[in-house]
């Protein structure tokens, strides 16, 4: 299986994220059964605007997508893990933009987690030395 990359990714990060986020946005949202009226007065915004969220026009803004996220139970693996191969200026993976990146997400954050417990229990662990042996002493 070939990893077929989003070149879209490389050459506009934001776009291609605003664009998958809109689509799962909407599949989210029609899946529990809501309207766009419903969850736009639920976030405090125009349907106008969530049907430009939902369309993925590269004009939205990613809080705005988050909000809509948050709102549906939905993770934010979609938005934020092809950012973080677009800052490290790779090829984000296609079969990756198709799944729910939920797992993925978990995974980042305690690989997070784990770096920086290790760091601060290192740092915070005291480096006891052994007391000088002193001269003259008998064994």
């Amino acid at each position: 299986m070939s990893l077929d990359c989003a070149a879209s990714v490389a050459d506009a990060p934001l776009s291609y994220v605003k664009e998958q986020s809109g689509r799962q946005i909407e599949e989210a949202r029609k899946k529990i059964g809501i309207t766009q009226r419903e969850l736009a007065r639920n976030l405090g915004m125009g349907v106008r605007w969530l049907r430009e969220i939902e369309s993925g026009n590269p004009k939205s803004k990613l809080d705005d997508h988050l909000r809509c996220t948050y709102r549906l139970g939905l993770s934010t693996g979609h938005i934020l893990i092809p950012l973080l191969f677009a800052g490290q200026r790779m090829c984000f993976p296609r079969q990756l933009a198709a799944g729910d990146l939920c797992d993925l997400e978990r995974l980042c954050v305690e690989v997070v987690a784990e770096r920086n417990l290790s760091q601060l229990t290192n740092a915070l662990t005291p480096r006891w030395q052994s007391p000088p042996l002193m001269a003259g002493a008998s064994s």
